[in-house]
């Protein structure tokens, strides 16, 4: 049996639709959704995604605001490049 799904991952399950670079788009979010982050406070490897821009530790409860998609959105690192200057 082959594999339907190995160049676009997640995104196979719309089938024949909406064209390979929409399914790509879909795949990195899925990706960068899913996956780990680092927790603010205790540092571990252990924040996961609750809802749409809820995240929680789960080691240590911590449970805050951040992106849709990642916790750390383009311009929160805009931001803390800046402060780190100052």
């Amino acid at each position: 049996m082959s594999r339907r799904t190995k160049k676009v991952g997640s995104s196979g399950r719309f089938g024949p639709r909406y064209g390979l670079s929409v399914k790509k788009q879909i795949r990195s979010i899925d990706q960068n959704r899913h996956s780990k982050y680092t927790c603010p406070r205790c540092l571990k490897k252990n924040v996961k995604r609750v809802s749409a821009g809820i995240w929680e530790c789960r080691s240590c409860s911590l449970k805050f605001a951040g992106g849709a998609y990642s916790p750390r959105t383009g311009k929160f690192k805009t931001l803390e490049n800046r402060l780190s200057r100052l």
